[in-house]
């Protein structure tokens, strides 16, 4: 939704905007673009007397806001409604779709589009620090869009991507999320059925291989040429490392051609993610190696693994893994780029899915590869959930307050040491004040 706000504020509009917490990127980019933020949902926002009201999907019937919304007989839409009408239409899309690693794809295929000199408009969940912001309106027709399963808003329970009309389509993979929304993995491949039926047959699809959910995805009906992307060495599109810190990339077009580059980032999973972009720009005509050497200048994406401090030799990251899956490669990508360094984890159970317990039995596994554990405790948190983490042991740390956690934290992390923070919202500051902790006791004087 703050992207939406950016891309309506580049249209010309004067864009307000609402929430109940409102944090660091997004507040402050909005700020920069003159957007005035109101913290609550409140009725009050709306004596602005807007001329359309854009409804984010985490408002709901009750809400303070919706009610007057509604009573007043304002005019409304969805964000993905507006979207599709006034941004994407008569455009070339990009749809990014899957369980993992929409914004870093996204991220990386609109990076390599401008690098190329299509100058493309996006609208990324995350920002991608070449860009600096999460939207941008484009010059040309190339729309890029990370496309999300979550439903569209509380008037409109398909999932938001529907609305987008993509004519290249990548999807990264496919596991069970959103339980607040989904009843099990066949609802949600239901509502990926329904975006394959509206990709032209003249566009095109690239899928991870790999993936089975992905292939019953493509049994139950595809209208539009697929390509596929693997590490595995089998798919259409391929990558592997050259060298054993993950520095080196390697891939392979289905042409034939290959190219190799350096890059900034590592992990399989992000190799996977860049693959599946070098694919989706084959769509504008971009060759394998213009696109493989914009990866060598690819700086990331904000809160994906982004190294924020070191201290004393402490390397400090924020990442938004909040699934398992997403958990557990990013721990074992620390782990092969800084061989014999600890890697610690301090982690905020936040998304619905987590809270509901979904997780319980994979989570465990998912850190047990890290040294130490610090784990955020939410108070609606189930026994189920103390429980499936006994596991871990003594490397396990729970606290139920934000403080108390960071300073157990900074009397125990080491230098050399990779402390990594996990959460899809503000940690509460938690690894702000670990850093501005350690700066204190442990930068040089």
């Amino acid at each position: 939704m703050g992207g939406v706000a950016a891309l309506a504020r580049a249209a010309g509009h004067e864009v307000t905007g609402c929430d109940r917490n409102v944090y660091p990127p997004m507040s402050t980019q909005l700020r920069k673009l003159g957007i005035e933020i109101y913290e609550g949902v409140d009725a009050a926002q709306l004596d602005v007397k807007p001329d359309c009201v854009i409804v984010g999907n985490v408002m709901s019937r009750g809400t303070e806001v919706v009610e007057a919304m509604l009573d007043r007989g304002l005019p409304y839409q969805s964000g993905p409604q507006w979207l599709a009408e006034n941004v994407l239409n008569d455009r070339h899309v990009y749809a990014v779709a899957g369980t993992h690693g929409k914004t870093t794809i996204s991220s990386m295929l609109a990076w390599i589009l401008q690098d190329a000199g299509h100058s493309p408009g996006f609208l990324i969940g995350g920002i991608p620090a070449n860009f600096g912001e999460s939207a941008r309106f484009g010059e040309t027709e190339h729309f890029v869009v990370e496309a999300d399963e979550y439903d569209t808003a509380f008037f409109d329970k398909r999932a938001k991507f529907v609305h987008y009309r993509p004519r290249t389509l990548v999807l990264s993979n496919l596991e069970f999320d959103h339980a607040d929304i989904y009843a099990d993995i066949d609802a949600i491949l239901w509502q990926f059925h329904q975006l394959m039926r509206t990709v032209p047959a003249a566009g095109r699809v690239i899928v991870n291989g790999a993936d089975e959910n992905l292939k019953r995805l493509i049994e139950m009906g595809c209208w539009t040429p697929v390509e596929s992307f693997g590490t595995s060495g089998d798919g259409d599109w391929t990558a592997h490392f050259s060298d054993k810190v993950e520095r080196r990339i390697a891939m392979q077009a289905p042409s034939g051609s290959s190219a190799v580059t350096r890059w900034n980032i590592g992990g399989i999973y992000n190799l996977e993610n860049a693959l599946a972009a070098v694919a989706a720009a084959a769509s504008a005509g971009v060759s394998l190696e213009r696109a493989v050497d914009a990866l060598s200048r690819f700086e990331g994406v904000k809160r994906r693994m982004e190294r924020t401090a070191t201290v004393a030799d402490i390397a400090i990251y924020d990442d938004f893994a909040h699934h398992p899956t997403a958990i557990e490669k990013t721990i074992a990508s620390v782990r092969n780029r800084y061989p014999g360094h600890r890697v610690i984890v301090a982690i905020e159970p936040r998304s619905n899915t987590m809270k509901l317990g979904v997780h319980n039995d994979s989570l465990a596994d998912a850190l047990e590869a890290a040294d130490l554990v610090w784990m955020y405790r939410p108070k609606d948190m189930s026994a189920e959930f103390d429980a499936a983490l006994s596991g871990l042991g003594d490397k396990l740390h729970v606290f139920g307050d934000y403080d108390q956690l960071v300073t157990d934290m900074s009397t125990r992390v080491l230098s050399g040491d990779q402390v990594i923070f996990m959460s899809n919202g503000g940690f509460g500051a938690a690894r702000q004040t670990l850093t501005a902790v350690l700066q204190r006791t442990r930068g040089k004087p």
